[in-house]
């Protein structure tokens, strides 16, 4: 039986992916940071095994020696969080948080599973996004942690190709899951953080930021999109590089990099409400 680990199983595109690679016959190792969640979802499926995970957690990461299956055949990395607001008035402490999850937290993960699936010539997928490849006014944070992430995997794709380990990236736009339900609480509780001064100074754009995230949820794609490549990604004999997810998704990258750059970024302020002037 084939088996993988999936991070960031309790919600969202994690359990999406947990529950149907069960379904499709795999073990399932569904790491998360809380065990009430992962039995919930073993109480779905018989093939799901909760595995206590917080990615940043040097202690958890290194247990997993002791749960997994010597023949472990792939590893999903998918968790992950988003930190916004304009990058002057990022907080450094949790910019820092938001590479230790996207990305350290995605490459420790991987170093401590690399010698099961290099026995086993297994399959290793990250969620990216597609704001790994364009960036937007007041998710910087966000966009420089799946940039990261993804040179960080190109070049580890391309390493790790003599051991004839798979890897991909999959990319998806917005998603219908809780992360984009709760995006404008998520803006709100980010400006009631900054101070006066910091509020007046990026009026303009926190107001634009804030109507993205309404906006947003309204033509979020369903979570399956991203399940679907994702399984392409683990079984097809010739796994692509990268899985842009979805016509728009796929429509939005080839028209960004048609576009010249002082173009792109006016567009990208005007949709993201970013003002002209002040």
């Amino acid at each position: 039986m084939s088996s993988v680990l999936v991070t960031g199983a309790a919600r969202g595109i994690g359990k999406a992916i947990s529950l149907r690679l069960a379904q499709d016959g795999w073990q399932v190792y569904a790491g998360v940071r809380n065990l009430s969640d992962g039995e919930a979802l073993a109480a779905q499926d018989s093939r799901i095994t909760p595995v206590l995970l917080d990615v940043t957690d040097a202690k958890h990461v290194a247990a997993l020696d002791e749960v997994l299956p010597a023949d472990l055949t792939a590893v999903v990395n998918n968790a992950g969080i988003v930190e916004d607001g304009p990058v002057e008035l990022l907080d450094l402490d949790a910019l820092r948080t938001q590479f230790e999850v996207n990305v350290f937290g995605a490459l420790a993960v991987t170093q401590a599973v690399l010698p099961r699936l290099r026995s086993t010539r297994g399959r290793i997928v990250f969620i990216s996004s597609l704001s790994g490849r364009i960036a937007t006014p007041g998710t910087g944070a966000y966009n420089s942690s799946k940039f990261a992430l993804e040179g960080l995997v190109d070049a580890l794709r391309i390493e790790l190709r003599p051991w004839g380990i798979r890897t991909s990236l999959v990319e998806p736009g917005p998603i219908d899951t809780d992360l984009w339900t709760g995006a404008t609480q998520m803006v709100d509780d980010t400006i009631a953080r900054l101070t006066p001064e910091q509020q007046a100074l990026y009026g303009g754009h926190l107001r634009g930021l804030r109507t993205m995230s309404e906006r947003v949820p309204k033509i979020t794609a369903p979570v399956e999109t991203v399940v679907n490549d994702v399984g392409k990604a683990l079984t097809a004999s010739r796994p692509k590089a990268r899985y842009v997810v979805g016509l728009a998704g796929k429509a939005q990258l080839i028209a960004a990099s048609l576009t010249p750059t002082p173009v792109l970024d006016f567009v990208l302020g005007l949709a993201s409400g970013v003002p002209r002037k002040k």
